[in-house]
């Protein structure tokens, strides 16, 4: 026999044990421990009775694949030492494994031999497995006297009745399990309501409700089911079936009929977003709380960087201990279903404004995430470590509706959507007259490939048979917001599309990953100033149109009130922001010399109380760069010397108060009290993985001489000012 890695003949006699003795050991494996996703964890080894664990010495990926595998999944993704997913419990099982990656089970890898090790918990294993199942896996229970991890091929709910054949979401149904390739049900009498919580959180529901038991009875009668041979015994807080525990089922009898029940039946209520008829009256009815939690930076429905509302303050939670169970809890306040992943670090981009809980711990029946415990105490979380989820949301059916053709790779193409013509199913082109940014968004999403990175209005120079007889749907326009784009307004039967739908067939391309500016309101507070300035100091701006209109009637000794403040936008995205135009389009201003990139980028504007405007700058096209960057991070974009021009993720750029532009022309203004909104990125020319955050909006008092500046929430807008009193920040007059 060969030798097996030891270099001995110990080590050679070993593996000969371990491979081919009939003595083999018969094991049992789970994941366990602080997982963030049901198809992660710490290694657990049953064995003679007892649960334990795996040490990390010597330990790969290819151990990690035989793992995976013989779990039923395709493949292991990585593996972690040093007790990442908590430290286990009773022996540690295997030492030192050697594996080949190709061993049909963990026991037949080469190791110091079962229960031998010199190692401690602190060294336990941890691995992460694909999502996907081996197509047709069957779980054998080599161990039928014991409580084990279920190991399915697939699970789903049928639905039986007429009435919700056609519906979707699928809300109610039979439990079925795939087994062996063949669907089979649950007996019911060891069925429980945590059992249904269960199930109806894997397919994106909150909770579950009761149905009539009395039809389903009828229909039991008269087919015959096909029953799986397990139990399941869930606690309610596991984020999949996969996670709850199984035992023989010692209701069914040797035929495998269910002897006092009937087929497991759940039925479960879908999120206020995916109910199948909204309660229009009622909400009107009924005033809605402010929501406490909210989700920002995700691609699609039910995925982003968890905030809180707290002492009216938007804020993040830190990643600290952060796992699938806090996550759940926030999933399901929103409306979605369980969470498949609680992620850490900052992934889907960094919050602003403070880190409002720290090393949350949730008993997982928690309402709102708000409720449960957390570390009021720790200190020192930044933003990098910012806390999100990704749910488990309904399965709508969005995605078999629309595709992508002709494009260079699946990010692209001509958007072709899926309609009903003369009774029948065809696919169809959009009509791109005002096809943007958001309706790309929209589409992106839809197809679950992220956010939007080009919104194109010509598609000719793409292959594929197109003509202006193709186009199905016209006059789209969307919020950004929709998780489908039959719900954005749009033509419907009366197709409109003068300039044709050949060549100017709506496309798009899709990224992964988003830009996000964030202004920075404190700067604005504490740099904002007046300055009367003559107009023959003010050429260049006049040329770029930063001055009221009334400017072009008075002469050049004449003085302008200007209203001056500096900007400093942060990007706390996944991607560099981008000007839209290639550099080849980029206009060259000589009298401030530089390349202007984008034509509108900011817009200063001034409004009454009542809303009407009544003074306005802005940027009309600019100079974009990285001024300064967070710690540990290089800046890449810069103006100088024709250089290229962006906004690095983690960096700001900064427009100072004394450079042109910076400013709103107030000349034409009486004293009064107005509102200051700033907006960035105005018309979406460049996509954002989040455009709530573009605006921020001040306060303003304006006496004549002087000028008081206050920032407001703009969601809440509650910041009043009071008799005789003024906010934080003021300005008076400062010679041109």
């Amino acid at each position: 026999s060969e030798d097996c890695g030891f270099g001995s003949w110990t080590g050679s006699f070993l593996c000969r044990v371990c491979m081919f003795s009939p003595y083999t050991p018969r094991v049992q494996l789970r994941l366990a421990g602080d997982k963030r996703k049901h198809n992660e964890g710490r290694v657990e080894v049953f064995y003679n009775g007892e649960w334990g664990t795996v040490c990390d010495d010597d330990f790969t990926l290819h151990s990690a694949q035989v793992v995976c595998r013989e779990l039923g999944y395709v493949e292991a993704v990585s593996w972690s030492p040093s007790s990442k997913y908590g430290r286990g419990q009773g022996p540690i099982w295997f030492d030192n494994l050697h594996c080949t990656g190709r061993e049909k089970t963990l026991s037949l890898c080469p190791s110091n031999g079962i229960g031998i090790s010199d190692c401690k918990h602190s060294e336990d294993v941890g691995v992460v497995c694909s999502d996907k199942r081996i197509p047709g896996f069957k779980f054998v229970n080599t161990l039928p006297n014991h409580n084990l991890d279920i190991q399915v091929e697939d699970v789903r709910i049928r639905p039986i009745l007429s009435s919700y054949r056609k519906r979707i979401p699928v809300t109610e149904g039979y439990v079925e399990v795939k087994d062996g390739g063949k669907w089979k049900q649950i007996c019911n009498t060891e069925w429980s309501v945590f059992n249904s919580r269960v199930i109806c959180g894997m397919f994106g529901f909150p909770g579950e409700k009761k149905y009539n038991a009395r039809v389903y009875k009828m229909f039991a009668r008269r087919r015959k089911p096909s029953y799986w041979d397990f139990s399941v015994n869930c606690t309610g807080n596991e984020a999949h079936l996969s996670s709850c525990k199984l035992g023989q089922d010692t209701s069914l009898k040797s035929n495998s009929t269910c002897a006092e029940g009937l087929p497991v039946v759940v039925s479960c209520v879908p999120g206020r977003a995916f109910a199948l008829t909204p309660m229009v009256g009622f909400r009107k009815a009924f005033r809605q709380e402010q929501a406490l939690v909210r989700l920002r930076g995700g691609a699609i429905v039910g995925e982003g960087r968890v905030e809180v509302l707290k002492n009216g303050e938007w804020g993040t939670i830190c990643d600290d201990n952060w796992n699938l169970l806090s996550a759940t809890v926030v999933c399901r306040e929103l409306g979605f279903g369980t969470a498949k992943e609680a992620l850490s670090g900052g992934r889907l981009g960094q919050g602003m404004g403070p880190v409002h809980m720290n090393e949350v711990e949730c008993s997982g029946f928690e309402k709102s995430i708000t409720e449960c415990y957390f570390n009021k105490e720790a200190l020192g979380c930044s933003h990098e470590e910012d806390a999100a989820i990704r749910c488990n949301v309904p399965a709508m059916g969005f995605q078999e509706r629309l595709r992508l053709n002709g494009g260079r790779n699946p990010y692209e193409g001509r958007v072709e959507v899926l309609v009903e013509r003369n009774g029948s199913l065809v696919w169809g082109t959009i009509c791109s007259e005002g096809w943007g940014t958001m309706e790309a968004m929209v589409v992106c999403r839809q197809l679950g490939l992220g956010f939007a990175n080009n919104a194109f209005q010509e598609t000719w120079y793409w292959p594929g048979e197109v003509s202006a007889d193709t186009v199905v749907m016209s006059g789209v326009r969307c919020s950004g917001t929709e998780m489908s784009l039959s719900h954005c307004l749009h033509h419907g039967a009366h197709l409109s599309c003068p300039r044709g739908g050949g060549r100017n067939a709506a496309g798009v391309s899709c990224s992964e990953t988003a830009p996000d500016l964030v202004l920075n309101p404190q700067v604005v507070e504490q740099t904002t100033y007046m300055e009367d300035r003559p107009m023959f100091m003010l050429q260049c701006a006049y040329e770029e149109n930063c001055l009221a209109s009334t400017s072009n009637q008075v002469p050049a000794n004449s003085y302008r009130r200007l209203l001056r403040f500096s900007s400093q936008i942060h990007n706390n995205g996944q991607s560099d922001f981008r000007p839209k135009a290639s550099r080849h389009s980029w206009v060259w201003h000589d009298c401030h010399r530089h390349y202007h990139s984008m034509e509108v980028f900011t817009h200063y504007d001034l409004f009454s109380l009542n809303g009407t405007k009544v003074a306005e700058g802005h940027k009309a096209s600019f100079c974009l760069e990285d001024s300064e960057c967070d710690e540990g991070i290089e800046k890449r974009y810069e103006c100088a010397n024709f250089g290229d021009q962006g906004i690095t993720v983690g960096c700001w750029d900064t427009y100072r108060h004394d450079i042109d532009c910076q400013w709103v022309d107030i000349t034409d203004i009486k004293p009064g009290d107005y509102i200051f909104r700033i907006n960035i990125n105005p018309n979406y020319e460049v996509p954002e993985s989040d455009y709530t955050n573009n605006v921020m909006k001040c306060r303003c008092r304006y006496d004549g001489h002087r000028v008081w500046i206050k920032a407001t929430n703009p969601e809440t807008e509650t910041l009043n000012f009071l008799p005789g009193q003024h906010a934080n920040h003021y300005a008076t007059v400062l010679p041109g």
